[in-house]
């Protein structure tokens, strides 16, 4: 047995509670290393009782480890072990002091224990998520419904952006194509800022609680959502709160009478006055954005006026949530504030985090719902896309992304495939529209909620900002209706069918340019295949059968359980 693998701890993400007396356990293992697993439970202070036994499965695998898994249920207080027989069949007790050859005695010290589950630590992702695609809109680019309130300097519609172009699109050019969201299958949008800003992504606020009058105002932000709700299509902001802007009210006052301005502890000042160039004289984002102070978290006052922003606009139009910009840098405890605040004012509003790493430290159940799932979209750019990993790289980098977090928060994970600071996944394929295709089909069956940025479905194109934030296409000869109707065609099959919103994931096969998995929930199964390679292929696969070739991309023979495949083809199979 390889012991230097077997890992457990008693906290998320391998011990957390489902309810009040439930806790979901999990055991790593080495890869193909362990025959039986089964954990040995029982009440904390019982210290003499008799232990409970459950066998735990194996849930996921892949080249480096194994994932055993299981539930079990008392009063709120556990004390626990395992007992693992391995391939070879040896036999050994793990508990938190280690292994043992002979079962611990009743009286035992060194048994892991989860101590009690408190009401307030069980974690629940707002439920509309599990059922959410969501669609992403750059409100500058999207759709221009009011060419009364455009900018001075407004560029043509669909000539290629520049860092500082205009082009006018509003709030009631996105009015005005909600039809066109319903239409396309989605019930959920992310705007990217729309409060005062000089600039086109409106990252650097001058005012939190003002809309950009470029795209409307109050009024016209409720009209959007009052729309959107009546069509069943939730709403969320985006929330810079790691920084503002140079002409923001409070960073004003500073530049204006330093040290004596009751702001200037809102800010990290270097030198007095304010100076901008070379470098900044403050902190700012990113260390050289100018346009953008940082602000300390840390400050009473600083953390009342942020949350009190939080609060107004879920309370003021009713938004559904917050997006929240450069998560990773402020502190947690403000973000385990900014929870309770907003929780409180809307108990279903989701809070997702932008964070392009391993997210795990502010998905505890005690900050964010959710993040926008950048490492799930790089895994998909290196497999799909550029075609750089094998399917065995890729299942790793994608069990063990899975594997990090909760249950509940890895179905209310932003599985994008593309945003407005990344490359267009097409332009990543070289175009390949195929490429693609496949992406997509697993994107759509994977567990979590599917993420659309704006003009994906119809072929758009572009590289790094700000060539992936042109303009929308809404010339129906310039867009890849195929393509649509493709985007049509996964959603249209999420929501028809259980095993992909809310069932188990199991990886089938991974190996070359072949990846397969089972979509499981109350008896009914999904299987999907994805051959991701210009070869054909024939593998072995059991327990494939019924309805066949769901998508349409390619024929498939099922001889036993011989399963051939074509090249760049993917099959969804009932």
């Amino acid at each position: 047995m390889i012991r230097q693998a077997v890992y457990h701890k008693s906290d998320v993400p391998f011990a957390y509670p489902l309810n009040k007396d439930e806790l979901h356990i999990v055991l790593r293992t080495a890869s193909s290393d362990i025959k039986k697993c089964y954990i040995f439970y029982r009440d904390r202070y019982d210290w003499m009782g008799k232990f409970k036994v459950k066998e735990m499965f194996l849930t996921q695998s892949n080249e480096l480890f194994d994932y055993y898994e299981t539930t079990i249920k008392l009063n709120k207080k556990f004390a626990y072990f395992f007992y693992l027989i391995s391939n070879r069949n040896e036999k050994v007790y793990y508990t938190e002091s280690g292994f043992y050859q002979r079962r611990p005695e009743n009286s035992f010290h060194g048994f892991f224990q989860y101590p009690y589950i408190c009401d307030m630590d069980v974690f629940f992702a707002p439920k509309w998520t599990s059922d959410c695609i969501v669609y992403q809109i750059f409100p500058d680019r999207f759709n221009n419904g009011d060419k009364s309130n455009d900018p001075e300097n407004v560029r043509p519609w669909g000539e290629k952006p520049e860092s500082t172009t205009f082009f006018g699109g509003d709030i009631q050019g996105i009015i005005d194509k909600v039809e066109y969201l319903k239409d396309l299958g989605i019930n959920a949008i992310y705007m990217t800022p729309i409060f005062l800003s000089p600039s086109t992504h409106k990252y650097n606020t001058t005012d939190y609680y003002k809309i950009d009058p470029h795209f409307g105002d109050t009024h016209k932000a409720k009209e959007l959502i009052d729309k959107c709700h009546k069509n069943g299509i939730r709403v969320i902001f985006d929330a810079v709160f790691n920084h503002c802007g140079y002409d923001f009210f409070a960073f004003q006052d500073v530049i204006k009478n330093g040290k004596d301005s009751k702001y200037w502890d809102w800010f990290n000042i270097y030198e007095w006055p304010i100076k901008t160039t070379p470098i900044p004289s403050y902190e700012a984002f990113a260390d050289h954005e100018w346009r953008m102070p940082k602000l300390m978290t840390k400050n009473p006052d600083v953390q009342e006026y942020l949350l009190n922003v939080a609060e107004y606009w879920i309370k003021e139009v009713d938004i559904d949530g917050w997006r929240l910009d450069v998560a990773n840098e402020i502190d947690h405890h403000f973000w385990r504030r900014f929870r309770e605040i907003v929780k409180k004012a809307k108990h279903d509003a989701i809070i997702v985090g932008e964070v392009m790493h391993d997210a795990s430290p502010w998905l505890y159940g005690d900050q964010f719902d959710s993040v926008m799932n950048y490492p799930f979209k790089n895994a998909l750019v290196d497999f799909f896309a550029k075609r750089r990993i094998d399917a065995k790289r890729f299942n790793t980098i994608i069990t063990e992304h899975l594997m990090r977090h909760m249950d509940g928060v890895n179905r209310a994970m932003l599985n994008l495939i593309g945003s407005h600071d990344t490359e267009r996944f097409l332009t990543m394929c070289n175009g390949m529209v195929v490429r693609m295709k496949l992406a997509l089909v697993f994107q759509f069956t994977y567990i979590g909620v599917p993420y659309i940025y704006y003009g994906d479905e119809v072929g758009m194109v572009g590289g790094y900002d700000p060539d992936c934030r042109r303009c929308m296409i809404w010339n129906e000869e310039k867009q890849n209706l195929k393509l649509f109707n493709f985007y049509k065609t996964l959603i249209s099959l999420r929501k028809e069918n259980e095993e992909l919103r809310y069932g188990t994931y199991k990886t089938l096969y991974a190996r070359d340019g072949i990846i397969s998995f089972k979509r499981e929930y109350k008896g009914k199964s999904i299987i999907v295949i994805i051959n991701d390679s210009s070869k054909e292929h024939s593998i072995l696969l059991n327990g494939v059968q019924g309805k066949l070739d769901i998508l349409g991309m390619g024929k498939i023979k099922i001889r036993g359980k011989i399963v051939s495949l074509e090249p760049n083809c993917a099959y969804i199979l009932k």
